[in-house]
């Protein structure tokens, strides 16, 4: 694939509280993103575990052992399909007790090759997990990744730091599911996410799990804020978009972002480049 050019498969599936089940849905949406030529596939919050309060009640008699086998068995897979992975799930940590909600980056060699903890965990969240402190970095055909979790969406200050470090894509999973029916989550999970997008010019994949109610569906967005895909509400489904960093997009902020990011809030005396 040439430089700057990245096919990403975002992907969502009705997450369940079956293991064995979400493994099998993920291996199949794995082997659909190859055929469809994509490079890396992008899989929902929690898309390997289910989601605690959810899928199931509580880690009390959660199969650790299982977990550990279909993550291998997925990174397997990725190996033979060359593929990257950013899978949903959760980690126990070295630490007694201690959980993070995480994303498993696979690499196309079978290997896991980084884990990102959700920074930002919700009131409720922090009962049940241990949140992160640290951002991970990946590049792939040349195009600068990292990854992202749900909550983390409600802290601006997140993007903007991923600006700074040069930061491409943002592959940020979700689980927004199982929910009554249309919520607050409706009207400003893709809207905040589409102005994170064009505040500081990134393209963003993110990947929602799609139980019914799923107040959302996954979307691609590009570095206008545009979305430029989007999956069908409430159903399983995969859709590849490219990343291709010689395209041009409307940046009426080019030449002051900077400018603002130094603590200079007003552009009185400067000239656009």
């Amino acid at each position: 694939m040439a430089e700057g050019i990245l096919k990403i498969a975002t992907c969502q599936f009705a997450v369940s509280g079956s293991i064995r089940r979400n493994a099998q849905r993920i291996c199949v949406q794995m082997r659909e993103a190859k055929r469809a030529g994509a490079d890396i596939t992008h899989f929902p919050e929690c898309a390997l575990t289910g989601y605690i309060g959810f899928d199931f009640a509580n880690f009390d008699e959660f199969d650790w052992g299982l977990l550990d086998e279909q993550t291998r068995e997925i990174a397997a897979l990725a190996g033979k399909l060359e593929l990257w992975v950013a899978l949903g799930s959760v980690e126990r940590s070295g630490k007694a007790g201690k959980i993070s909600n995480c994303l498993h980056l696979i690499g196309p060699d079978g290997k896991i090759r980084d884990r990102y903890d959700k920074r930002f965990c919700t009131r409720w969240e922090l009962k049940k997990f241990t949140p992160g402190n640290r951002f991970v970095f990946f590049t792939v055909n040349g195009v600068k990744c990292t990854l992202l979790i749900c909550f983390d969406l409600r802290f601006p200050e997140l993007y903007r730091a991923l600006y700074k470090q040069g930061v491409n894509c943002v592959l940020q999973s979700f689980y927004n599911a199982r929910q009554n029916g249309p919520s607050v989550h409706t009207h400003i999970m893709r809207q905040t996410m589409q102005g994170h997008a064009a505040t500081n010019y990134m393209w963003v994949s993110m990947a929602n799990a799609s139980g019914y109610y799923s107040p959302y569906p996954s979307c691609f967005i590009q570095p206008d804020g545009v979305i430029a895909g989007q999956l069908k509400q409430n159903k399983a489904g995969i859709m590849v978009n490219t990343v291709g960093l010689s395209r041009e997009f409307y940046d009426p902020m080019a030449g002051f972002r900077e400018i603002a990011i130094a603590g200079k809030l007003t552009n009185a005396t400067a000239r656009k480049r």
